[in-house]
């Protein structure tokens, strides 16, 4: 853990800081070690102040400070990032935007909502439900909306609803000099000048604050089915969501659990499933739809070997199956007490997917480290978590070396270095190898936001 020093420079900063905040702003040593911990591999590097924000107004009076001072500046949300996005690499101010967490405006009619960035997708799609409506990326943690925006967040409901690429309509954002915009309106398209939108989404705190979201919503379906099945290996599971997919099936999860994250979710969340890798499906729709879409899959995973189709069709059942999901990195963490967990990921075409995951599976199971594996197979993304003892330096270097061959397997593949953790400083060099000179473009679009690079620095690209 790296320590705090507050430097003469930033201890002015501090002080004016301090005249503009009051009461909102903390220096305690509990507070800047919570702000410079998130939940990846990488080790806690804390803040030198800490600001709780209420309201864009708050944000953009801190950001002008900051900017006068040159006191580097990040955001920060729920905590739960995976590749050090919220580690305070050079000291400076950590924004934390937890207490901006009002509804603007929700537009039943028009499926559209606003947001504060610190609301929560749980407790968004708490005062949704009385609505009939939902919102649906659904990345498993209680992610921030501001930092699942920023992070362009994925997850289980991706391959029928999209990411937040597809889900964010707006934002509201504060520039590096404090400036506040707005990128875009309500409007499901534009052609109105650049996409600034999708420039920000995405980009990790890096050229802006996001301070609030509109989002596209959804109706909730009439009808909800989820069901579990077995196969005799990651490849079968695969082939099978593969033709699934390929059939034009609107399947609304399909989740893959390894042998090894499946007799974790046993012992961790209760299933009792047997020890062998597993599909989660979930169906959405009209009663007669579900039934149909269930039926046809089922067939098709009974092709490729699948065995005990279970379903879950009431709430509670459907609620614990997915909980287990969702719990699977605690889950991995618990197969073995006092280890760190190393998540990563890669997304590939979906007609690569069995191959690369295939080829992956030999490289782990001949590793000594214990490793589990889910996967988003629907659109083409899987995650490995590797168990480490924290101060074996080997086993970590045994971690980068597989990271690194699943990433370049991935790439030759047509694939990218993450299909939802974002890149944060833990994969900025696997980022110049995907994007090559791409990168020297990203680079001139933060020179020219954040010309004294105050924003998150050393993040996604090296100024």
């Amino acid at each position: 853990m790296a320590a705090t020093s507050i430097l003469p420079g930033v201890q002015t900063a501090v002080e004016v800081l301090t005249a503009r905040f009051g009461a909102q702003l903390s220096t305690s040593a509990a507070v800047l070690e919570q702000h410079g911990t998130d939940e990846s591999w990488h080790p806690p590097v804390l803040p030198d102040v800490v600001v709780f924000a209420e309201s864009t107004q708050d944000v953009a009076d801190a950001v002008r400070i900051c900017a006068a001072h040159r006191l580097p500046v990040v955001a920060f949300g729920a905590g739960t990032s995976l590749e050090g996005h919220i580690a305070a690499l050079r000291g400076g101010l950590s924004l934390d935007l937890s207490r901006m967490n009002a509804l603007v405006e929700l537009n039943v009619a028009d499926l559209d909502v606003t947001v504060q960035a610190g609301m929560t997708r749980l407790a968004l799609n708490d005062r949704l439900k009385r609505h009939g409506l939902f919102f649906p990326v659904d990345p498993g943690a209680d992610a921030s909306l501001g930092g699942m925006a920023s992070t362009r967040a994925s997850g289980t409901n991706a391959v029928r609803y999209g990411t937040m690429r597809e889900n964010v309509l707006s934002l509201t954002v504060v520039l590096a000099d404090g400036r506040v915009i707005r990128t875009g309106g309500r409007a499901r398209k534009s052609s109105a000048g650049y996409d600034l939108t999708r420039l920000f989404v995405g980009a990790e705190g890096t050229l802006g604050i996001v301070t609030e979201v509109t989002l596209r919503l959804q109706g909730l379906p009439e009808a909800v089915s989820a069901a579990t099945c077995a196969f005799p290996s990651v490849t079968d599971a695969v082939e099978a969501v593969i033709e699934v997919i390929q059939s034009g099936t609107p399947v609304a999860r399909a989740e893959l659990l390894d042998e090894t994250q499946i007799r974790a979710c046993n012992a961790y969340s209760g299933l009792g499933l047997p020890e062998l890798p597993h599909l989660f499906f979930e169906f959405h729709g009209t009663p007669a739809s579900v039934q149909e879409q269930a039926e046809y899959v089922a067939t098709i995973a009974a092709s490729h070997g699948a065995a005990g189709f279970e379903w879950a069709t009431a709430a509670e059942d459907r609620t614990r199956l997915w909980k287990a999901r969702h719990d699977a990195y605690y889950a991995g963490l618990a197969l073995r007490p006092g280890a760190k967990g190393w998540a990563t990921d890669v997304c590939v075409p979906i007609s690569r997917l069995a191959e690369c995951l295939g080829q992956t599976k030999v490289d782990l199971d001949a590793s000594p480290l214990i490793s589990a594996v889910v996967g988003h197979v629907g659109d083409g993304n899987f995650h490995v978590l590797f168990l480490l003892d924290p101060g074996d330096l080997t086993q970590q270097e045994e971690a980068a070396r597989l990271n690194v061959r699943m990433v370049r397997r991935a790439l030759t593949m047509g694939g990218t270095c993450s299909g939802e953790h974002g890149i944060g400083y833990g994969k900025k060099d696997l980022l110049i190898e995907e994007h090559g000179e791409a990168i020297e473009v990203m680079r001139l679009l933060k020179t020219a936001l954040d010309p004294d690079n105050i924003l998150n620095p050393g993040k996604v690209v090296d100024i």
